[in-house]
């Protein structure tokens, strides 16, 4: 294989690697906050009787999460009150 080649396959395969880390390190960069979704908007867990994502029956649900940035779900407001880093009675 000639250097050219050589190079471009390590180009290639940091590049691929760069793209699989991107998701991972986004996702640790927000936290689930219950009492913050907008009826049948929340990312998922919206209680008994509910499959997941866009299934919690109301507004602020305490028991339906949503992901924001990390560090500001306990300071959201909302109508019900601030979110939270686990569920809520609502």
């Amino acid at each position: 294989m000639s250097q050219t080649h050589a190079a471009l396959a390590l180009a290639l395969s940091a590049a691929i690697g760069l793209a699989a880390a991107a998701p991972a390190q986004a996702a640790a960069a927000q936290e689930k906050c219950y009492g913050v979704a907008l009826k049948g908007q929340n990312d998922c867990a919206a209680g008994p009787g509910t499959t997941c994502a866009g299934t919690s029956s109301r507004d602020y649900q305490g028991n339906s999460w949503k992901l924001v940035p990390k560090g500001t779900c306990t300071t959201t407001q909302t109508p019900s009150g601030v979110g939270s880093l686990t569920p809520i009675e609502r």
